[in-house]
């Protein structure tokens, strides 16, 4: 058989090594701005948490429930889903106020003079490092009656739905048993 050899000249030498610099350099592109994404993804995440506050010291008797954004960007609420006895309940149905909701299932609340709420509207941004009120109840049968109520309702089995989203519409859910948001596919 005729071989046929291959006869390297400077040219073909460095135009190999051109394209094979070339496709290094296209591997070490896309693995920067992979690395350049996510970074991007984690600098904008919003983390959203619930937590009360309670205030018996004093005789001031206050309770708050509030969403806290930890995060670095802001949440933006999707959804706001209630579950108790068995019951699913969209919070829109409620004009998007969470205490509506609790003076429907506990109407003893309908009595309290000294509350304040607030709406957990769709679409409504949470800035980062911010805390939004849910709800205030300040006076001593105010802090009895709702302190007992929750009680009960989470021993009835009481849980929340949480969904909100980043502005690079990424989403996440909270709820009642979770140690922290869980991202949604």
């Amino acid at each position: 058989m005729f071989k046929r050899k291959i006869k390297f000249n400077s040219e073909k030498l460095l135009s190999i090594s051109a394209m094979g610099i070339s496709f290094i350099t296209l591997i070490i592109f896309i693995y920067q701005t992979n690395l350049m994404s996510r970074q991007n993804n984690l600098s904008i995440m919003p983390y959203l948490d619930l937590s009360t506050t309670e205030n018996s010291a004093n005789r001031e008797y206050t309770y708050q429930l509030n969403l806290k954004n930890h995060g670095i960007g802001p949440a933006i609420i999707v959804s706001v889903r209630c579950m108790y006895r068995g019951k699913s309940y969209d919070l829109k149905d409620y004009d998007n106020y969470f205490f509506r909701f609790l003076e429907e299932q506990l109407p003893e609340l309908k009595q309290l003079t000294r509350t304040s709420a607030s709406s957990l509207d769709r679409g409504m941004a949470i800035p980062a490092n911010t805390s939004y009120n849910i709800f205030t109840v300040k006076d001593s049968l105010g802090y009895q009656l709702i302190t007992a109520g929750l009680q009960k309702m989470i021993a009835e089995g009481f849980d929340y739905e949480i969904v909100y989203k980043s502005i690079q519409d990424e989403r996440w859910m909270i709820d009642y048993n979770s140690e922290g948001p869980r991202k949604l596919k």
